[in-house]
């Protein structure tokens, strides 16, 4: 008894080819048609770096370690993004904060060492979400291609943002986050004042 698993059908046609067909002269000539016309089309091919594409708002590129309005670092080394990594790309190193350091670092605890393994990151996002300082977002720079595979883990030299060099997050961040940052009073949204800190010694 024949099993049948369909019912579609499809009809095989054995027609013999014509002398010319035989040739494949129409076949040559038919692609040779279709790459000419690519001749006179728009190239799809961007020249980069010297030409770049627009990327999205949404677009998940190299980190960067971002710095308040005073150039001091917001991150604190809590963790939080290391614990949230899937791919465990993220390491770091806590340290103290010393006397005279309050304009380099925002809090008591910061991150003396702070690397991303770029061969192991998958570019989620999820470090970005679980940083409670809002210390790290992905941007729209495309990491750079390198030779050998220690030259593909960041530091904190490629992954502090300059001054000189800001960098704007505020398309990824959520309105929720933008509306938290406008309330008054919040020691996540204070930054340093060294007259403030004469008064309290």
């Amino acid at each position: 008894m024949a099993l049948q698993l369909t019912n579609r059908s499809k009809v095989v046609s054995n027609k013999e080819q014509s002398a010319m067909e035989k040739l494949y002269l129409p076949a040559v000539f038919k692609g040779m048609s279709i790459t000419l016309s690519h001749l006179f089309k728009k190239s799809a091919t961007i020249r980069y770096p010297e030409q770049k594409r627009i990327m999205a708002p949404v677009y998940r590129g190299q980190h960067v370690l971002k710095r308040d309005d005073n150039g001091a670092e917001r991150c604190t080394s809590c963790g939080m993004c290391a614990v949230a990594c899937p791919a465990e790309a993220i390491t770091m190193e806590s340290a103290e904060r010393k006397k005279g350091e309050e304009h380099l670092y925002r809090e008591e605890k910061y991150a003396a060492k702070y690397e991303i393994n770029m061969l192991r990151c998958v570019f989620c996002g999820l470090c970005e979400e679980a940083c409670p300082k809002e210390a790290i977002f992905l941007t729209d720079r495309i990491v750079d291609t390198e030779f050998e595979r220690e030259d593909f883990i960041y530091g904190k030299d490629k992954l502090v943002e300059k001054m000189t060099e800001r960098i704007d997050v505020t398309k990824r961040q959520t309105p929720e986050v933008l509306e938290f940052k406008k309330t008054p009073g919040l020691k996540h949204n204070e930054l340093f004042d060294g007259k403030k800190l004469k008064e309290k010694h």
